[in-house]
Order: C-alpha cells, then sequence, then structure tokens
C-alpha cells in the first residue's frame, strides 16, 4: 500500500471503517425464524374475586361485649321531677300570696262577724289547715285588683262544722269601690248561708286607687 493511501486511511474515523470493513455474509440471526404458534396459551378464570388476609385478629362476638345501660329513662325522670318540683313550688308561693293579701283577712272578718254562720258552724270559725301546705290553708281563685276582679273560694271550720266559702266581687269602673256578687258558705250538712256585709274589698280597692 502507497504512502497516500495509508495517510487518507489515517484520516477516516475508525467507526466508517468499521462499518465498512463489516461481514456481508449471513449469520445465524439472519437464519428464518419459526412461525408463532397458532394455540392460544389456557386461560385461567376464578369463580370470585380474591379476599385479602386479615391484617388484625377478629372482635370478640357481640354478645361476649358489656351492655351499656340506656341513660335517656334516667335524665327523663329527672327533668320530669324538676319540672313537677318548679310547678308546685309556683303554686305553693300564688297560694302563699293569696292568703297574704288584705282581701282575704277582710272576707275572713266578715265571716266570722256573721251571726247566721256562727250558729251554723259555731264559735272560732278559722281557716281549715292542710296536710299538704303544712297546716295553711288553700285559698283557690285569683285575685287581681288592677283589673277589678275577685273571685277566691276556700274552707272554713268551726267547732260545730265546716264548709266552704265562695266569694265573688267586680269593679265596673276605675276609682268606685268593689261590688259583691256572690258572698256565702256552702256547710258540710247541705245548708247554705249568704253572707251580705261591707264590701271586703272597698277599702283595698280604694287604696289600690290611690
Amino acid at each position: 500500500m502507497s504512502a497516500f493511501c495509508r495517510r487518507t486511511r489515517s484520516l477516516v474515523p475508525r467507526r466508517v471503517l468499521f462499518l465498512s470493513e463489516r461481514r456481508t455474509y449471513a449469520t445465524a440471526t439472519q437464519i428464518p425464524r419459526p412461525p408463532p404458534p397458532t394455540e392460544e396459551p389456557p386461560t385461567e378464570t376464578f369463580s370470585a374475586p380474591s379476599k385479602p388476609k386479615l391484617y388484625y385478629t377478629r372482635p370478640p362476638p357481640r354478645d361476649d361485649l358489656p351492655q351499656i345501660q340506656k341513660r335517656w329513662p334516667f335524665i327523663l325522670a329527672f327533668a320530669a321531677l324538676g319540672v313537677s318540683g318548679w310547678a308546685a313550688f309556683l303554686l305553693v308561693a300564688m297560694n302563699q300570696e293569696r292568703l297574704s293579701s288584705s282581701v282575704v283577712r277582710q272576707i275572713l272578718k266578715a265571716a266570722r262577724e256573721d251571726k247566721a254562720l256562727q250558729a251554723a258552724m259555731g264559735d272560732a270559725i278559722r281557716f281549715e289547715p292542710t296536710w299538704y301546705l303544712n297546716g295553711n290553708p288553700w285559698i283557690s281563685g285569683s285575685i287581681n285588683l288592677p283589673q277589678g276582679n275577685v273571685d277566691v273560694s276556700f274552707r272554713l271550720k268551726g267547732h260545730k262544722g265546716s264548709g266552704t266559702l265562695y266569694f265573688t266581687s267586680i269593679r265596673k269602673a276605675k276609682g268606685e269601690v268593689f261590688t259583691p256578687l256572690r258572698f256565702k258558705v256552702i256547710c258540710d250538712d247541705g245548708s247554705v248561708i249568704n253572707i251580705v256585709p261591707q264590701s271586703p274589698t272597698s277599702s283595698a280597692s280604694g287604696s289600690h286607687s290611690s
């Protein structure tokens, strides 16, 4: 090989030379490959989805758990007891207010001074005590002096007998005295005694209107 050829070959990159000098005859990798299989591989099927394994122990059955007591019956009973106590307190307070009013005191004074009532019930006419009010009487009805309406009833007793007193009085106009509409005592033996005194609420109404 001449010097010119050697010089030219030295200038050509080795990769180009390698590609030009690569063999052109057939190799083992170029032999025709066998045809692919015509049958498909068997398919594996499952009747249900797979179940993962447990990562923790199963809790005990429900029967083994402690039974938690229901608290709502106790709460309901406590609420009912509280409401009943508050209602009883209001009733006692209102009864005490009616008992200490000047109207009831004047009604009792007029009943004690009535001769017919003394003959029927005896002397020492007084309120009939009740055990659930610690000896105090129960005054039914209402006393509303600003609106001009008094309607009460309570029990009386003497050494001969006892009965129920009923008193009703109204005021027709502001500034006028009260007019009694009903003032009587029904004794336990059935006798009825009408009491017709001066208006028991005249002084009370006059002090209120002033």
